[in-house]
């Protein structure tokens, strides 16, 4: 990021990215792993393995821990995803049809 901070071009945008991803990452700051593994995991808009990443590339996170987090966090927002959409229908139809 810091080369792409010194170009005219993509100084702004670099900025934004930051000032989001900092924005977040007081609670991660305390505890690294979980905090980076759940933020990661829970399925919101401008959470993920990109943000993720970036945070903890700010943090400068040791990067096998940050990996092990994102990807444990990438597994538990499929895990939720896969839970509503599937599973919660299905129950609803079992429900309803009773």
């Amino acid at each position: 990021f810091n080369k792409l901070r010194k170009t005219k071009l993509f100084r702004p945008l670099v900025e934004k990215l930051e000032k989001r991803a900092m924005g977040k990452s007081g609670k991660i700051q305390k505890a690294e792993f979980w905090g980076l593994l759940l933020f990661v995991g829970i399925p919101l808009p401008g959470t993920g393995a990109w943000t993720g990443s970036l945070i903890a590339a700010m943090l400068e996170i040791n990067k096998k821990k940050a990996f092990l987090a994102i990807v444990c966090g990438v597994i538990l927002a499929m895990v939720i995803m896969s839970v509503i959409t599937y599973v919660i229908p299905w129950v609803v139809a079992w429900i309803a049809a009773r």
